[in-house]
């Protein structure tokens, strides 16, 4: 990946107001054209080639998927949801300094494909966590079959809620100016090295409280799973609070962003 490249969105998540889940190269990116149509689409412009230089989503998705595709190489038997855990746990991390718009420009960060081939822990998610995601947005039994293509049904074991969704990212949102709690419950799975020991690193500004509980996870194996909690607050005056919870235990450091943001009524 040619360092200096700018970047557009990859992926998103559900949520009410949804930010990427990353970024990948995105901009004055060259490559296969259709003759079918001319350089822009207008109707003014008869040029027609077999390459162009263009910009946007379109673009950064096939690095994504090349990515992804990378690290399936390494781990044949990881879900796309581990696949996708490690993309953005080991992302580049990007400043809002330079991207005002913050999470909701970039994510987790910039895409690393070799460190995503070694994560140490991943957020893993199966059909069940979806089923039970869909059953807690009010989905019932026919809407849930078009989903799953099963008979699939929502029940007190299977209504969760968004917040719970096993996603190595983690956002709450409130009107201006209202104060905001949240709880967020996770298991992370060992694929690093055994034994070792993860201790929770938060980043964040003082309006953004970031409670971990516990706040170190220790394994004994690969494949072993381990469940914390993550408490969020705050107050909520400006657009958008931006922290992070890191697990590092040394050698990797599986990183999420936090986001708590403003939403307008009409969301």
């Amino acid at each position: 990946m040619e360092q200096g490249f700018y970047t557009d969105v990859a992926f998103a998540f559900p949520l009410p107001v949804s930010p990427p889940d990353l970024t990948a190269p995105g901009v004055d990116i060259l490559a296969a054209w259709s003759e079918a149509t001319t350089v822009t689409g207008s109707e003014w412009d008869h040029r027609v080639v077999p390459y162009n230089i263009i910009s946007g989503t379109s673009m950064s998705c096939p690095h994504a998927s090349g990515a992804a595709a990378y690290v399936k190489s390494f781990h044949p038997t990881w879900s796309p949801a581990a696949i996708k855990s490690a993309l953005m746990t080991t992302a580049y991390s990007m400043s809002a300094t330079t991207n005002i718009d913050a999470e909701f420009a970039y994510g987790s960060g910039h895409i690393n494909p070799v460190n995503a081939t070694d994560p140490g822990l991943v957020y893993d998610a199966e059909e069940i966590d979806y089923v039970k995601f869909l059953c807690g947005q009010g989905y019932n039994a026919t809407q849930l079959k078009l989903v799953t293509g099963d008979n699939s049904s929502c029940s007190e074991e299977t209504n969760g809620t968004v917040w719970d969704l096993n996603y190595p990212s983690f956002a709450l949102s409130a009107l201006s100016g209202q104060s905001v709690s949240r709880i967020f419950h996770r298991t992370v799975t060992n694929v690093g090295s055994a034994p070792s020991t993860y201790k929770a690193i938060v980043e964040a500004p003082s309006v953004l409280d970031i409670q971990v509980q516990p706040n170190v996870l220790s394994f004994k194996s690969l494949g072993e799973k381990q469940s914390f909690v993550v408490i969020v607050e705050a107050v909520l005056n400006n657009s958008a609070i931006s922290g992070s919870l890191t697990w590092d235990d040394g050698v990797h450091q599986v990183r999420s962003p936090i986001l708590a943001h403003v939403i307008h009524p009409s969301q």
